[in-house]
């Protein structure tokens, strides 16, 4: 038992980059953690991590040692798993972290339904507009917007795609006018996503036609929620994925402009460790998010060109 806990808290050790926080997760002291990688050293005679005043990293026979370590601590976590009810009935706590748009008004709808399938889980929810790293914080699945996803250690399986789309209030367009052109679009009132990719410039596309047109706000943001608040109450033109505005959009709140341009759509992505086998509670949280999407037809909701919306 002692060697299991020693090669446990090597990998946690590896992963959080901190004695102390790997001995935390495993219910340990830290005086007990320090001493149990330290017995794991002298058992294999070798310098499995080093130290200097600002971190820890692992040497090059470590990091070695804690590739195949995280296989046998991975393997031997299902292997319990597969005798034990969590299995057939996920429990414990399920971390998801999504933007702040997407957890409200996606996720969060969808809540009732997933706990009533599954009582013993445990869902918390992470809102945040930036990705967190999933191993030092604990995160089970992230969704992830973003017009390119980045290699990863991840596995990433795709859940939607989303157009971005301009639109405005009948308040504005009546007051400023509807742009009828990209030409048009000079010296109109911008509410500017700040986290978007290249927020200042608008690369459109019709078919084999691209034009960039470049852009000044009246109103900048990190937070959707903001930009959509400020463009229903009139201040200027939004530019937002179509699944934030989507209501919005149907009820007339809002109005697409210049809807037969594309910009860059969104992909929409499911995150989690890359693990040979996937946790239930993983597993059911992904499948229950992949039905509902097919149930509800998000993504030709979200697709669509407005114009030509029946």
């Amino acid at each position: 038992m002692d060697k299991w806990l020693e090669l446990q808290l090597f990998v946690q050790t590896a992963e959080l980059g901190s004695v102390s926080k790997a001995s935390e997760a495993l219910g340990l002291s830290s005086s007990a953690g320090s001493r149990y990688l330290a017995n794991l050293e002298q058992r294999l005679g070798a310098r499995l991590v080093e130290r200097n005043t600002r971190r820890l990293f692992l040497t090059e026979v470590g990091d070695e040692f804690y590739r195949r370590c995280r296989n046998i601590t991975f393997e031997m976590e299902e292997a319990e798993a597969l005798v034990s009810s969590a299995l057939l009935s996920p429990v414990g706590t399920l971390r998801v972290t999504a933007s702040v748009s997407f957890c409200s008004q996606i996720i969060a709808p969808l809540l009732p339904e997933f706990t009533r399938r599954h009582p013993k889980l445990m869902v918390s929810i992470t809102a945040a507009n930036r990705y967190f790293d999933l191993i030092e914080s604990g995160i089970d699945i992230a969704i992830r917007t973003r017009e390119h996803e980045a290699d990863s250690a991840l596995i990433i399986r795709r859940l939607a795609e989303t157009r971005r789309i301009l639109a405005a209030s009948p308040e504005y367009l009546n007051r400023y006018g509807t742009p009828r052109s990209l030409e048009d679009l000079e010296g109109h009132r911008f509410l500017i996503y700040t986290l978007a990719n290249n927020p200042y410039e608008l690369a459109f596309t019709k078919g084999e036609t691209t034009h960039t047109v470049k852009i000044n706000g009246v109103l900048e943001s990190n937070e959707g929620q903001v930009i959509c608040k400020a463009g229903l109450n009139g201040l200027g033109i939004v530019i937002q994925p179509v699944y934030i505005i989507h209501d919005e959009l149907v009820a007339g709140r809002l109005v697409p402009i210049l809807d037969d341009w594309d910009l860059p759509r969104l992909k929409i992505n499911i995150a989690y460790q890359n693990r040979k086998y996937m946790s239930s509670k993983i597993r059911a949280f992904i499948d229950f998010l992949i039905e509902n999407f097919d149930r509800l037809e998000y993504e030709r909701r979200w697709t669509q060109t407005w114009s030509r919306r029946p």
